[in-house]
């Protein structure tokens, strides 16, 4: 009698069922999915959920309006508000001010680096110690 015949046997049993089973069940996203969310939409759709106003700390606030390819940015800071043409891009709503390209991007509270910031959950960065948020 030839033992290899029904190993082979079970090893393309057990093969065939490895492959067979189906697939896990879907895994619920963390509380920060709407901010994985937004970043993989494009850059203008991205960019349109952001239109409005976003508060920041003592009085002072970022307002994007606009529309896909003439985007505006208004920055309203402890010296007044300023305003740039602004373009959405793959890393996030790009513009200049005073000479260097900034970018606004999604975030959370935490990654303004703002104390009065730190609890928010729906964010805009704009870089380290400049952010807004709603809610």
């Amino acid at each position: 009698m030839n033992l290899r015949l029904p190993a082979l046997a079970v090893l393309a049993t057990a093969l065939v069922a490895a492959c067979s089973k189906a697939p896990p069940e879907a895994v619920p996203l963390p509380a920060s999915a709407p901010v994985a969310a937004a970043e993989a939409a494009p850059p203008a759709r991205r960019v349109d959920a952001w239109l409005g106003r976003w508060q920041g700390p003592e009085g002072t606030f970022l307002e994007i309006t606009g529309a896909p390819g003439a985007y505006r940015v208004t920055v309203h800071n402890l010296d007044g508000p300023r305003s740039f043409e602004a373009s959405a891009t793959e890393a996030g709503l790009s513009f200049v001010r005073d000479g260097v390209t900034q970018t606004v991007r999604a975030g959370h509270g935490a990654d303004t680096g703002m104390k009065w910031l730190a609890d928010k959950q729906d964010c805009l960065v704009v870089k380290a110690g400049e952010g807004y948020c709603r809610g």
